[in-house]
């Protein structure tokens, strides 16, 4: 009798070890798939590799966990079509059928792509320069279908006069860009306006791709006193091949973001591309917590702040003004 009161004993212990273990392996399971369903799903199309786009890229990141969208509440599905027209149809189809609840385009060509792709899913633009001219909306306070976003727009009456305070000798202005990039060209014909506006000459070379850059390089160093560089991906990505060109012959290169200053240009009216980033990041929240995209302004952002590399100033002999340097960033010091 011992006996069987014992094992009786042991039967139940067992039993209630083992249903334990089944209920808190059930709520483990329960509590797995309660995460699956509250993760939310944001597809990242960026257009190429460098430093700018990977900022900006890095920053929506940001951007999404200060907005309270940290790695435990989203799944992030960045692809990079590295400036193949091809692949970015491909991976924006990708990125539909991939389920995201919300798709970011990183520079013009991706946004393009994804608006293409999908007339339901909301498309947030990725700093993009002229989202009107790109014909990604149409009105930039009312946005009438899927797209909304921030758009940098490049300051470049800001750059002009950036031109003629720090190089007041150059008077020839050569213009480099991709004639692949919508956004570029309306940059080139506002800068060509204003400068002309300030008696400059400027002098434009448009390259269909980064295999032309150094031909194009060598052609326009012996033309011009200066170059320009407008926010272009293609040109942005082969931003040190420009640099090195154009220090051999001694000329400045302006350009219009940080990372490129940091790259070889000499001076821009820089916009930090991290900081365009959150706040692409913090739009897609937005819309992650219901805002309707008819009801999300495009936030413009069309100023920035003198960022010099001092060390290509020295380079070039040219002395900054002191009223420049009380304000301007500096991206790249002198003595390295």
């Amino acid at each position: 009798m011992k006996n069987k009161a014992v094992i009786g004993t042991l039967t139940v212990l067992v039993l209630m070890v083992l249903g334990s273990i089944f209920y808190h392996l059930g709520q483990s399971t329960a509590h797995s798939e309660q995460d699956k369903k509250e993760k939310v799903k944001v597809g990242i199309l960026q257009f190429v590799t460098h430093d700018a786009l990977d900022a900006i890229s890095a920053g929506i990141s940001k951007g999404l966990e200060e907005s309270g969208y940290d790695k435990d509440k989203v799944v992030i599905d960045h692809v990079n079509a590295e400036a193949d027209q091809s692949k970015i149809q491909t991976m924006s189809k990708q990125l539909v059928a991939n389920g995201n609840d919300v798709l970011v385009g990183v520079a013009t060509p991706a946004a393009q792509g994804l608006a293409n792709a999908t007339k339901e899913i909301p498309v947030v633009m990725g700093a993009i320069s002229d989202p009107v001219g790109a014909k990604l909306v149409s009105d930039l306070k009312h946005p009438s279908a899927n797209v909304t976003g921030v758009s940098n727009q490049v300051p470049v009456a800001q750059e002009v006069d950036l031109i003629t305070q720090l190089t007041p000798k150059a008077k020839t202005i050569g213009v480099l860009y991709a004639s692949s990039e919508d956004n570029s060209q309306s940059q080139v014909d506002q800068f060509e306006t204003l400068a002309k506006e300030k008696g400059l000459t400027v002098k434009t070379y448009a390259v269909p791709s980064t295999n032309e850059i150094t031909a194009t390089m060598s052609v326009m160093t012996g033309k011009v006193d200066a170059i320009f560089i407008p926010q272009d991906n293609t040109i942005a990505s082969a931003m040190k091949t420009v640099a090195a060109s154009a220090t051999k012959v001694k000329l400045p290169v302006y350009v219009v973001d940080d990372s490129m200053v940091k790259n070889g240009g000499f001076a821009a009216v820089g916009q930090n591309q991290f900081d365009l980033g959150v706040e692409t990041g913090k739009m897609v929240a937005q819309l992650l917590d219901g805002k309707a995209v008819k009801d999300t302004p495009v936030n413009v952002i069309n100023t920035g702040t003198p960022t010099l590399n001092l060390k290509v100033a020295k380079e070039l002999g040219i002395t900054i003004p002191k009223e420049i340097m009380d304000v301007a960033e500096i991206s790249v010091k002198g003595d390295k």
